[in-house]
């Protein structure tokens, strides 16, 4: 079955509310873990308005399974990645003012640029993914750069879920999956995955991980972490 890493940003969002010190990332990722995930996501901003450097260094350390560590190519991000050796990090686009993610990465557009963070991360022995849209031209353009994952967009899917559009988003992941495959690339997904919309995803037999956050943060506030991350592994399997 597909693995879960739940992405914990949010934990850290309730925490910025006051600029205090709780709810605890660190607390949170072994709560997760113990739950039986099989990994802990984080998204380091540029602008630091949830996970924050320390929180990065620290869980490195507390983290008994995978950290992913979701990034950009700005430098000074980068330089806390190759400090605190994630076992994975994920580039993703950002923009100052998105509420989260908006789409993938455009490889092919700025191919230089993520090819010579893609070797320093590696450099460091850091699996390095890449977050695209089901696009066969940025997975070739992955495979160029020297990702060893690519992890498609799923927030399409996901956006229509329930409607014909929504089934055709289905498709267009599927075929992907497989392309990246034969390209020799591993296949994670994510992005607006939630309690109903998760199990196609997670059928697509390409892919290894998927990163899923709001929606089990979300259903912990009422029902606990522990029963949050449960349901959902329920799901996957």
């Amino acid at each position: 079955m597909a693995r879960l890493c739940v992405n914990i940003d949010h934990i850290a969002t309730l925490r910025q509310a006051r600029l205090g010190f709780f709810p605890d990332p660190v607390e949170a990722a072994a709560t997760v873990e113990k739950a039986g995930a099989d990994g802990i996501t984080v998204h380091l901003r540029e602008d630091r308005r949830h996970i924050n450097d320390l929180d990065v260094l620290r869980l490195r350390k507390s983290v008994r399974k995978k950290l992913n560590l979701e990034m950009s190519v700005a430098p000074d991000v980068v330089k806390l990645a190759l400090k605190a050796l994630p076992d994975e990090a994920t580039l993703v686009p950002e923009k100052r003012l998105e509420l989260t993610t908006e789409g993938g990465l455009d490889v092919s557009g700025n191919l230089g640029k993520i090819s010579r963070v893609i070797a320093a991360l590696k450099k460091k022995n850091i699996v390095v993914s890449l977050f695209i849209e089901p696009s066969n031209t940025q997975i070739t353009a992955a495979k160029e750069a020297g990702a060893d994952f690519i992890e498609i967009h799923t927030g399409r899917y996901a956006g229509n879920f329930g409607k014909k559009s929504g089934a055709a988003e289905l498709l267009k992941i599927k075929k992907a999956a497989c392309f990246a495959a034969a390209l020799g690339l591993k296949v994670n997904a994510g992005h607006g995955l939630d309690y109903e919309n998760t199990a196609h995803i997670a059928s697509i037999k390409e892919i290894v991980d998927l990163n899923i956050g709001h929606s089990i943060v979300a259903r912990a506030v009422l029902d606990g972490m522990r029963k949050a991350v449960k349901d959902m592994l329920d799901i996957l399997k």
